[in-house]
């Protein structure tokens, strides 16, 4: 009877050590093949070349390593690339290499699809398969560093979580994602220059205070008006504003780091005066910045994005309040890897 072979990169470093122990061979050789895993990113068991044979072989009958494979790849005519990664069990999520003059950003995805229903995403539109692996995660970043080397000639510098998915419905493995990612066995990258955005999961907000993590916190929130909030992201009933207010305090008394503000402006829904107000008054409770994004339309026509004026006027009361704003022109747009856009339309 065959045995189940079983996925090696969920095994800690100290349990593949132990595993080699119990056959026969030195705890060293854990070691090795952790790098390999890691590290040195082999595909298959094949790639570790300074591993015998025979070890090669016993690795090929107890394990398998679940990696992931760039499925498409496309180009943007600005130099923004979209990865379909296709995943172990056939699924499909994407992640987006965005370049400009002095950083390589990778946009990566935590969820096969997402569990949460904001109306003006693609990705929402797709139901919650399942939670990525913390391997399927740290792979997209590594595939996504591979790119930036080769077509900016320089490591990948940034990583948000804004791809597919709720990273904070996916916590531990998102967690263990980041720690791989930040270790000096893994990729070896700042947890300063990680971000992880949140739809605001208040409870969550606050676990990541109390677990003292050093990557930066931003909050898609998009209207700090209760009902219009709750209309474009209908899922935020649970988590009113007053309970996001007291999560980001909580936050930024433990972290003492400042907040992003993810905002999108949309003709009609939030380009009043009312909702420029709110939001000014909602960036007084927390150090912060916002980000106004510029909205890609995903087909429906109910969300249009808004006037140049509605934008320069939410700008003027945020200076003028003296809180950081910065507008953040769409990237990719032409091969649907802008913000809220990632929706597998390849997917078979």
């Amino acid at each position: 009877m065959e045995i189940e072979k079983k996925d090696i990169r969920a095994l800690t470093k100290e349990k593949l050590r132990d595993f080699f122990v119990d056959n026969g061979d030195k705890a060293f050789r854990g070691n090795q093949v952790y790098e390999w895993l890691w590290s040195k990113g082999a595909h298959s068991f094949e790639d570790m070349t300074n591993v015998s044979k025979e070890t090669r072989a016993m690795l090929e009958r107890n394990f398998v390593i679940n990696h992931i494979k760039v499925d498409k790849m496309q180009k943007s005519e600005d130099g923004t690339v979209k990865n379909a990664v296709r995943l172990h069990d056939g699924l499909l999520v994407e992640s987006v290499l965005i370049p400009t003059e002095t950083r390589t950003t990778a946009c990566v995805s935590s969820q096969v699809g997402c569990s949460l229903d904001c109306n003006f995403c693609a990705t929402a539109k797709l139901k919650r398969m399942r939670n990525l692996n913390p391997d399927e995660i740290y792979d997209q970043v590594a595939a996504i560093d591979k790119e930036s080397r080769l077509y900016h000639n320089r490591p990948l510098s940034n990583i948000v979580f804004m791809g597919m998915g709720e990273p904070l419905m996916n916590y531990p493995n998102v967690m263990k994602a980041i720690e791989k990612i930040t270790s000096d066995e893994g990729l070896g990258m700042s947890p300063k220059r990680i971000t992880v955005s949140t739809s605001g999961v208040t409870k969550m907000i606050k676990k990541l205070a109390d677990d003292e993590v050093k990557f930066k916190l931003a909050v898609s929130l998009h209207s700090a008006v209760e009902e219009i909030r709750n209309k474009i992201m209908p899922f935020t009933k649970n988590f009113p504003l007053t309970e996001l207010r007291e999560a980001l305090e909580y936050w930024y008394a433990k972290t003492k780091s400042r907040v992003t503000y993810e905002y999108v402006v949309w003709k009609g829904i939030n380009d009043d005066k009312k909702s420029i107000d709110a939001l000014v008054k909602f960036c007084k409770y927390v150090p912060c910045k916002v980000n106004l994004i510029e909205y890609n339309p995903i087909d429906d026509g109910e969300f249009q994005q808004a006037s140049e004026e509605s934008i320069n006027a939410y700008i003027s009361a945020l200076e003028k309040a003296d809180i950081v704003v910065k507008v953040r022109r769409s990237r990719g747009k032409d091969i649907d890897a802008a913000c809220g856009q990632l929706a597998n339309k390849d997917a078979e």
